[in-house]
């Protein structure tokens, strides 16, 4: 469990193409990869993201979530007894991605729970200006998530054979 001050572990990701088929058509040019701030802009505005988790038995599980982009990371919340939270207690690897098809960012990694304090404080306040006054309130039930990733994603639909990013921190 993370102490009072999470990590910064998305600062600088290496830039690099998925491994793919050729028959995906990717350019491996590297010079017409997405830039990290591409992907660090579309996750600070996104209204939405989705959540795939991992069941006990191994069945996945997809969830929409709010959240916020916060010094170099992504953080959220869900109920402790809700699927994903139980699901994140017995397993922590998660998948986060944004809802468009048009304009992709997808992490994958774990999470680490932050918990009540100054950074509580700073994440409601971000998280009570994006959503419309809706302020969190610390509460047991809940757990409190940072996204610590391993790799992402990045492609423009219209733009996918130039545009393929990974990155991987």
């Amino acid at each position: 469990m993370m102490d009072e001050t999470p990590l910064n572990s998305a600062a600088a990701p290496r830039q690099t193409r998925p491994y793919m088929s050729a028959d995906y058509g990717v350019d491996f040019d590297k010079g017409n990869m997405l830039e990290w701030d591409w992907a660090r802009e579309r996750m600070a505005a996104a209204h939405n993201y989705w959540v795939a988790t991992t069941r006990p038995d191994g069945r996945p599980h997809v969830m929409p979530v709010w959240g916020v982009w916060l010094d170099e990371a992504f953080y959220f919340s869900t109920g402790r007894q809700s699927r994903k939270g139980r699901n994140l207690a017995a397993n922590p690897e998660i998948v986060i991605h944004l809802e468009s098809g048009d304009e992709v960012v997808i992490f994958e990694g774990r999470v680490e729970e932050f918990h009540n304090g100054d950074f509580f404080e700073r994440f409601a306040e971000v998280y009570e200006a994006k959503y419309a006054g809706f302020r969190p309130k610390f509460e047991e039930t809940n757990g409190y998530y940072q996204l610590i990733p391993r790799l992402a994603f990045g492609w423009l639909e219209s733009d996918f054979v130039n545009s393929a990013t990974r990155w991987i921190f």
